[in-house]
């Protein structure tokens, strides 16, 4: 059986896999990825730009 707060910790945990990236808030595959990867939830796009620029 599941329990309250186990059933609270899995809706927490997939919301974090929304696949919306913190910077632009546009929805992109890569989100996910990178949020594996690296910890921060950036799409391809954003992180490249951190990258060059990590200002």
């Amino acid at each position: 059986m599941i329990d309250e707060t186990e059933d609270k910790n899995l809706k927490v945990d997939t919301e974090e896999l929304n696949n919306i990236c913190d910077e632009c808030k546009e929805e992109d595959e890569s989100v996910t990825q990178n949020l594996i990867l690296t910890g921060f939830k950036l799409c391809k796009s954003c992180r490249l730009s951190k990258t060059i620029f990590p200002l």
